[in-house]
């Protein structure tokens, strides 16, 4: 697809080209109220801040259920969001669900579902919820394993044929200023893309400890961020943010393979710190001999740096820095509009299309990118170069067989309580 800036910011003006139904609008017309129900499904911080963020959007909506598997997680949050917002938060101890199918009550309750939990169960979460044709915000990244990112695709097609709003968190995708430097450059004003940096080079993050009573599956869970089934290792969590303005700049194309290396020289205490590495460099290769080169690493006292760099055959571009520039390092435009809060923009852009009809759908956009994280983890865990056909189409799941309190988790501990990390090369982690 071409795509030029005028079309491209027509596009975000108007959340979204795509018309379906009314039914919604009609709906709540018809009851006499334009008020809509939003449910959260994950409290912890990002999902007590998404539901914030959808209050502020939008003042005519109302959060009436909540849930998250620890129970006292979903009562804290109900507790902070009546605080917050008096009478838009009636959350009754009949709203509050707690467990691994409490996000079924939510979903019941809801004509908007925010998901918000750890990413492993967000296909499921997700595929729920479009089946009770229920519109999302689903929270990145959108799947931490090949089948997780082909049961979105299929759940966005389901989105699409129902004419539901699905918008999900890569939320640089919402912000003013990102939104018009990669206008400008998809419009060609760096010329034809040649390369493609992306870092996300920061500090370690939290680690949890094991409750008195928790059994093997609940700690995991409580300590989500360190075990790779549950959070897809922080390549995949966090550098997604990254490597989705990659794929955004080459149009949503996925690349045809990657390679890299990647491992964990200060993430070493057990069991704390699971089986997820802390640095991994990835080389993404697209047709034509296009490359991204993409670094994150997640170690304290080191030299930090985010940003996403583009190189054209007539300038270069700073992403973040919204700023570019021409072949001799002349600046030739750097963004002065107004700011926003991304944040907040991602439920507005939700809430209008909602209202007016008109459906917009990121399923794929957000399983492509998540798959690019995906991959990347995979070349680092294998020590292969993996070609994205290969890894879409594997069998490669980090699901358990069942999920109660007592079920085993996909990795559990050996004998002195150590997980098995990937180690490049031996054969130990394979797709």
């Amino acid at each position: 697809m071409s795509i030029t800036r005028r079309n491209f910011v027509k596009a975000g003006a108007i959340a979204g080209a795509a018309l379906s139904s009314l039914n919604f609008a009609r709906s709540v017309h018809a009851e006499g109220s334009d008020i809509i129900k939003i449910g959260l499904v994950g409290c912890g911080g990002r999902g007590t801040g998404a539901a914030h963020n959808a209050l502020d959007a939008d003042p005519n909506t109302q959060i009436v259920a909540v849930a998250d598997l620890m129970p006292e997680k979903a009562k804290a949050c109900a507790a902070g969001l009546k605080a917050a917002f008096g009478d838009r938060a009636p959350l009754t101890d009949d709203c509050v669900f707690s467990g691994f199918d409490g996000y079924k009550s939510v979903i019941e309750k809801a004509d908007v579902v925010l998901l918000c939990t750890t990413p492993h169960y967000r296909p499921i979460h997700l595929r729920a919820a479009v089946e009770a044709g229920k519109h999302c915000f689903f929270e990145k990244p959108v799947a931490v394993d090949p089948a997780g990112v082909r049961s979105v695709i299929e759940s966005a097609a389901m989105g699409k044929e129902k004419g539901l709003t699905l918008v999900c968190g890569l939320c640089w995708r919402y912000h003013t200023a990102v939104q018009e430097t990669m206008a400008r450059v998809l419009d060609g004003e760096i010329g034809d893309v040649l390369a493609i940096q992306e870092t996300y080079l920061t500090g370690k993050l939290w680690t949890r400890a094991r409750e008195p009573n928790d059994t093997e599956m609940m700690f995991q869970n409580r300590n989500w961020y360190n075990f790779c089934w549950l959070s897809g290792d922080f390549n995949v969590e966090q550098h997604v943010h990254s490597l989705d303005k990659a794929m955004w700049v080459m149009g949503d194309k996925p690349p045809v393979c990657a390679w890299g290396v990647g491992g964990r020289a200060v993430r070493v205490e057990q069991p704390a710190y699971g089986d997820i590495y802390d640095m991994m460099g990835v080389t993404y290769e697209w047709e034509k001999g296009i490359k991204c080169h993409a670094f994150c690493r997640q170690q304290n006292g080191c030299y930090n740096d985010t940003n996403d760099d583009f190189i054209g055959t007539k300038g270069y571009a700073s992403i973040l820095k919204n700023t570019i520039w021409d072949k001799d390092g002349n600046k030739i435009w750097s963004y002065r509009g107004p700011g926003c809060d991304m944040y907040v923009n991602e439920h507005k852009y939700m809430f209008k299309s909602i209202r007016n009809g008109e459906a917009r759908n990121d399923g794929v956009t957000g399983a492509y990118s998540s798959m690019l994280a995906i991959l990347g983890r995979e070349v680092c865990y294998t020590g292969k170069r993996i070609g994205w056909d290969e890894l879409m189409n594997s069998k490669l799941t980090l699901a358990p067989a069942a999920y109660t309190a007592e079920s085993d988790p996909p990795t559990v501990p050996n004998e002195n309580g150590e997980y098995l990390v990937p180690l490049p090369g031996t054969g130990n982690h394979t797709i």
